[in-house]
């Protein structure tokens, strides 16, 4: 099941595309965010990605594939690239990535316990 929530706590059990949509107009600069969270009974570990909009009118993007290992990030202004990166992560489709030049973090996150 998808589900999205908002900075603000606001959570969607899953949300339509006008939804994630709206949620993703509504962020607010100064390091606003929402979340999109994929849980599943046959997938372990945390799957998400993430939007933070950030002071300096950015959006920082990051997405988590099971494992802290796996912890992805880009930065955009375009808040067009980031609705379609949101829409193709949350249909599970394999090109959702492009467009993007992805660092690997998940070195500077904690690891899974």
């Amino acid at each position: 099941m998808l589900i999205a929530t908002s900075g603000r706590g606001h959570v969607v059990k899953r949300p339509s595309k006008p939804a994630i949509g709206t949620m993703l107009a509504n962020l607010r600069r100064g390091n606003e965010h929402m979340v999109l969270r994929r849980q599943e009974e046959d997938r372990e570990g945390d799957w998400y990605i993430q939007v933070l909009f950030r002071d300096n009118n950015t959006y920082q993007l990051e997405y988590r594939d099971g494992l802290a290992a796996e912890h992805y990030r880009t930065q955009t202004v375009s808040q067009e690239k980031v609705l379609r990166a949101l829409l193709g992560w949350a249909a599970d489709k394999p090109d959702w990535r492009e467009g993007f030049m992805w660092n690997h973090v998940g070195d500077m996150v904690a690891p899974d316990t």
